[in-house]
């Protein structure tokens, strides 16, 4: 066994104890509240309700719209990400003029955009593809180009002497070398588009987990409301995991490499 399988162990060991403890408490905390304080149910009753509507009920009305608007504006922030980001990466002229239009755009909060998408799109899966994609965007952008400036000098003039150019040297040298950085943008990214989904479900949606979150406590529905928070968690723990296999599988020869 490697130091580095030992280290991963150890790290997932860690981590199984520590939510274990956090379940624990949580447990003791609810069922130690008075049956009176509808704000905090017992666990009994969270688990109840989250197996009632999340254990299938609501998964074709609710669970499914929400994953096909993130994952449709996740995907178009990938791709158009990359690409600006290695267009910007590659000349420094074109980074410059732009640095000033990509330094304001990414500073717009993301909820002030919801309001103009509503005008524009409005309340339909546009809008919450179009606010997920343009806010996500911006991570992928800016390590992407980070990622281009990065390449090492003597790698590519390595390419250029052994006749390795154009869309092979991009294919074989250039895009494996930024993937790393990619991916970390893409990690960045996913975690925005979750909270932007909830944001704008509960904002402008007739239907998404979101909308149901924001509907429980309208209607004071506390066990409910809890369940489709712990539903949200789970979502993002499953696709950052997903995330991570994928970026394992691609970037396994990177992680060997640094075993070296």
């Amino acid at each position: 066994m490697t130091w580095l399988t030992r280290t991963r162990r150890g790290a997932a060991l860690t981590g199984l104890i520590g939510s274990v403890l956090i379940i624990g408490a949580v447990y003791l905390f609810t069922e130690s509240r008075s049956e009176t304080d509808y704000v905090w149910p017992t666990f009994g009753e969270v688990w109840a309700a989250f197996q009632d509507t999340w254990l299938f009920e609501n998964v074709g009305s609710d669970v499914v719209p929400s994953l096909k608007r993130m994952f449709i504006g996740f995907f178009i922030a990938v791709v158009g990400g990359v690409g600006v980001g290695f267009v910007l990466g590659s000349s420094r002229v074109l980074d410059a003029l732009a640095s000033p239009v990509v330094s304001f755009l990414r500073s717009i909060p993301a909820a002030a955009l919801l309001p103009p998408a509503i005008v524009l799109f409005g309340i339909g899966d546009v809008t919450k593809i179009v606010v997920i994609a343009f806010v996500c965007c911006w991570p992928i952008i800016l390590n992407t180009r980070d990622g281009v400036r990065e390449l090492d000098s003597t790698m590519m003039s390595s390419t250029a002497i052994y006749g390795i150019t154009g869309l092979s040297r991009f294919r074989l040298v250039v895009l494996p070398a930024v993937s790393p950085r990619i991916f970390a943008g893409m990690r960045v990214s996913l975690s925005i588009a979750i909270l932007l989904l909830v944001t704008s479900e509960m904002v402008a949606s007739a239907d998404g987990i979101g909308y149901f979150v924001f509907l429980a406590q309208q209607r004071f529905a506390v066990d409910d409301m809890w369940a489709g928070v712990i539903l949200l968690g789970l979502l993002g723990v499953a696709l950052n995991f997903l995330l991570g296999v994928v970026e394992r599988i691609v970037l396994r020869w990177h992680r060997s490499a640094d075993l070296l």
